[in-house]
């Protein structure tokens, strides 16, 4: 049985958040990458399998060598996503601000926020 991986689960690791913003910039060929990371080569490239299979780094190969370039479209899901826990929350801190100005115990109107 294969092991499905997603994005949340490749993001969910420091490390592979690092080779993301690392690879955001530049391609680099994996001891490059290795090079920046004080774990071993081939955690490196557990790390860069993982990305890769989530669409989240692009791998090509030249030569004997493969070169990574983080593909940041996937991430936009993941913000679009986010994006309506975001609207959810600010509309929360906006409320309690709101409160704490008034400084009375009078909750004013609906501070619920309706999900599409």
């Amino acid at each position: 049985m294969e092991l499905r991986r997603d994005v949340f689960q490749a993001i969910s690791d420091p490390t592979r958040r690092e080779i993301i913003d690392l690879l955001s910039d530049q391609s680099l060929n994996l001891n490059a990458v290795a090079g920046h990371f004080s774990i071993t080569r081939p955690a490196i490239s557990k790390h860069i399998k993982i990305l890769e299979e989530c669409g989240l780094i692009i791998v090509r190969q030249d030569g004997r060598e493969r070169y990574c370039r983080a593909d940041v479209h996937k991430l936009k899901e993941i913000d679009k996503w986010l994006n309506r826990y975001r609207k959810f929350w600010n509309h929360k801190l906006d409320a309690l601000g709101n409160f704490l100005e008034r400084g009375d115990d009078e909750p004013s109107g609906d501070n619920t926020i309706k999900y599409k």
